[in-house]
């Protein structure tokens, strides 16, 4: 039988200790060692910085009043609506491109997260291409229409919600998905064989199933709001981390370090607050059947339009990418008052591949980027299992130490590592990093580690634990319970963080810019190099070859993903409990 999706906190099956308890806390151990090591030693030093310069209570102090306060709001408020249009996009089109099935399908799914692989600089140059005054689009409805630019153009904060919402909306459409495919179909079908109708059931069972996904999409978007740099510098809006990066940048080291911590502080008291929705119920399935099968539409006219509204939908979502591209084949200096480009050429992907200086970033990108992503799915799997199966107080805390550098503009979290490892001492171990190109996938994994740990946590909390328990009964051990059974039943999960820390690793600007060693930029800096001597055609030509490249990541990611579904169908029923 199935179970109800949503079990109230106090009605919780509170199982026995076991060897896979006391096996938590041995894989806590070091767990905590790196976080400690990487994020709470860097951080404490810009805690303790913030208390300098002209004192604890005249840094703190600007923060509830003059430009630091109103930056305040302003990031507060663009993070809420990033999270809400994020929600309502990345939601939508995980839904109709895994819940039902029409021509195109799987090609939109690829398609559908292309938007993430914009780099952060150039994107945000693509979308003022598009919308501003002088965009393609406005442009085109005055020579169309005569409407004036200036009124269908868009700048200043709806600029940067824009800009967020078309670059980080997979983050929901991406957790979604992994829930939505590793959903037990015979809930729906219960609810639906006792009179539910189809909105009740997704009201009371399939939205409150997606909860764990649901909120760890909203964390994850609206602490990369709050720490977004680009966009608001793009469109002159002043949030907090334009004024950490202006004090910062004006020597005032500890007031940018007191508005860090506050950044900092309003993302965990949203981390904590999401936690606290999310742990008033238990929203995991407790029978193991297969997921929903994709309903194609009833009739042909209901096909075309579900495949025309996703191919739409799709198309607006692209339209980024898409400019990037045109303006990789765009002569420097030619496009000026056209619509579109009037002259063309392909020098600008020559010149990159011919000039083996040229290919460096792209190589130093990659192989960072792997790097990073390699460690941040073993700590981040594995702090996330230790966070779901953790009895003892202290797993708030362990999550909040885990995202905090996610709340963190990529320029703090730079300045930290420079500053921790940049002489041998006590509190490095003795290490330099400074200079070498190992601190780029230190960076890199500090700030991406909680993609990986968000994603995994999600589908943690769908997964029963007395599926592990079970098995541990039949005499399996922890780890082959962690290798058999958890983590093919997780592994969606795990791959779309890793995914995301990639795809992120590789278009990481922001932090890369301080901290890269000389004559090693990765492909983000040389993206900056390019806009600033005036080549938006080379510079575009890069970022359209990162594009091909999480192509390619998102194919093999999506057949890799192929596997644990098959394993799930095989592993489920040897480990379910007969009652």
């Amino acid at each position: 039988m199935s179970a109800p999706a949503v079990t109230p906190k106090s009605r919780r099956r509170k199982l026995p200790a076991s060897d896979g308890d006391r096996f938590v806390y041995v894989l806590a151990v070091p767990v905590v060692l790196v976080l400690l090591f990487l994020v709470v030693i860097p951080m404490a030093t810009t805690a303790i910085t913030s208390a300098g310069g002209n004192g604890f209570a005249t840094n703190y102090g600007s923060l509830f009043g003059g430009s630091s306060g109103q930056a305040l709001l302003l990031s507060l408020v663009s993070s809420l609506l990033s999270v809400f249009f994020c929600g309502v996009l990345g939601t939508l089109l995980a839904v109709l491109l895994h819940r039902f099935d029409f021509p195109g399908r799987r090609a939109l799914s690829v398609f559908a997260v292309l938007p993430m692989a914009l780099p952060p600089l150039i994107g945000a140059v693509s979308f003022v291409l598009l919308y501003s005054e002088t965009g393609i689009l406005p442009r085109t409805l005055a020579v169309l229409l005569g409407i004036d630019p200036a009124s269908t153009s868009v700048g200043g904060l709806a600029g940067v919600v824009l800009v967020h919402a078309f670059t980080m909306y997979p983050y929901f459409y991406l957790s979604v998905s992994a829930a939505l495919a590793g959903m037990d179909g015979s809930l729906e079908e219960a609810a639906t064989n006792l009179g539910a109708g189809r909105i009740r059931v997704w009201r009371t069972v399939l939205l409150p199933m997606l909860t764990p996904a649901l909120v760890s999409g909203a964390l994850l978007t609206f602490m990369m709001s709050m720490a977004s740099f680009t966009a608001p510098q793009l469109y002159n809006v002043q949030t907090l981390t334009m004024e950490i990066v202006s004090a910062r940048t004006s020597g005032n080291a500890a007031l940018a370090a007191a508005q860090s911590t506050a950044l900092s502080v309003v993302s965990i008291v949203f981390l904590l607050s999401m936690r606290w929705y999310q742990g008033r119920r238990v929203h995991r399935s407790l029978s193991k059947g297969t997921p929903s099968a994709r309903r194609a539409p009833a009739s042909a006219a209901a096909k075309f339009a579900a495949a025309l509204g996703s191919l739409l939908l799709t198309v607006v979502l692209l339209a980024p990418v898409l400019v990037i591209v045109l303006v990789s084949f765009s002569v420097d200096g030619a496009w000026t008052t056209q619509v579109l480009p009037s002259e063309y050429t392909l020098d600008n992907y020559l010149e990159i591949f011919s000039e083996p200086q040229s290919l460096l970033p792209i190589s130093v990108s990659v192989q960072t980027s792997l790097l990073a992503t390699a460690f941040a799915i073993v700590v981040g799997a594995a702090a996330a299992w230790v966070v779901a199966r953790w009895r003892k107080p202290g797993k708030g805390l362990l999550d909040v130490v885990i995202m905090l550098p996610w709340a963190l503009p990529g320029t703090v979290i730079g300045v930290n590592l420079v500053t921790a490892f940049n002489e041998p001492g006590v509190g490095n171990l003795g290490l330099t990093l400074v200079g070498t190109l190992w601190i780029l996938p230190v960076a890199y994994f500090v700030r991406f580690v909680p993609l990986v740990f968000r994603s995994t946590s999600a589908s943690l909390d769908q997964l029963d634990p007395t599926l592990e328990e079970a098995a541990r009964n039949l005499g399996a051990g922890p780890m082959r319970v962690l290798r058999t059974i958890t983590l093919p039943l997780v592994m969606r999960g795990v791959l779309a963080g890793a995914l995301l820390a990639f795809v992120d690793g590789v278009g990481e600007y922001v932090a890369s810019v301080v901290i890269y060693p000389p004559g090693l930029p990765p492909m983000s800096v040389e993206i900056y190099n390019r806009i600033y001597s005036s080549e938006f055609g080379t510079a575009a030509a890069y970022g359209a070859l990162q594009i091909v490249l999480i192509l390619i990541v998102l194919a093999v990611s999506n057949r890799l993903g192929q596997g644990p579904r098959q394993k799930r169908s095989a592993a489920a029923p040897a480990v379910v409990p007969t009652a």
